[in-house]
């Protein structure tokens, strides 16, 4: 069985100051031993937040990082640094991340092995725009962004990373995949997975939809067979973030 993992994504909101009170708001009320919850704030908080969240469960992500341990690179953050912060997880090519600053499917496979070289837990996004689902490439474009992410990437590595299917056409627009959309391409995302490794690794892989989930339609997306989680933006900075985590209840 995989365990379902629930990561909010701060993206650019909260100050430190303002991350912890939203983590003591949300803590205690998103603990929950059957879902790994995970909160990604920006690197700004990541220390307040680390502290905050001490002596529990939720886990501590950040939400992009260099492929390089070191350099000339102004503005970047290592994932040394963020190890020595108490980061766990990390967001790898996020489609803002990809639509603004030019994030490549190299650059993502670069910071994948990265992430894996160093033992963050990677959280791997893909997703097409709305123009590619309305000329109905979709699956070619998920695909690709797929098999370019874990090029040379070995299978015991792949086992540990999760994936998370976020259509760019839904983040932060309101518009969500239907769960039958969702869950066909997370379906895609698996069969990839299984033709480049192997039954087991595709199995393991735990498969997130990320794009306007809310607390009225978590359910119906988490009750779908291949959908692991979720990635949650806005809905992960108030209250309706308990309802998301507490699925099905």
């Amino acid at each position: 069985m995989r365990k379902p993992i629930i990561a909010g994504n701060w993206k650019m909101n909260k100050t430190a100051t303002e991350a912890v009170a939203l983590v003591e708001l949300l803590k205690e009320k998103v603990a929950n031993k059957d879902v790994k919850v995970v909160f990604c704030p920006p690197y700004t908080s990541l220390v307040a937040v680390k502290e905050g969240l001490d002596g529990s469960t939720v886990g501590l992500g950040a939400q992009n990082m260099h492929f390089e341990d070191n350099g000339a690179f102004t503005g970047e953050i290592s994932a040394d640094m963020l190890l020595d912060l108490g980061v766990e997880y990390v967001i790898i090519g996020h489609s803002e991340r990809r639509q603004y600053f030019n994030e490549t499917n190299e650059t993502v496979n670069k910071k994948l092995h990265k992430a894996l070289e160093k033992g963050l837990i990677p959280i791997v996004c893909v997703g097409e725009s709305l123009q590619e689902r309305e000329e109905g490439i979709q699956e070619a474009v998920v695909t690709t962004q797929v098999c370019e992410a874990f090029k040379n990437v070995q299978a015991d590595d792949a086992a540990k990373t999760v994936v998370a299917y976020e259509p760019i056409w839904a983040i932060g627009t309101g518009k969500t995949a239907t769960s039958d959309q969702a869950e066909e391409v997370c379906r895609w995302i698996r069969e990839n997975l299984e033709k480049i490794y192997d039954s087991e690794v595709a199995q393991t892989v735990r498969i997130q939809y990320g794009g306007s989930v809310n607390a009225s339609n978590v359910d119906e997306l988490m009750g779908m067979p291949n959908i692991d989680g979720a990635l949650v933006g806005g809905a992960s900075l108030k209250e309706d973030f308990v309802r998301i985590v507490q699925f099905g209840a």
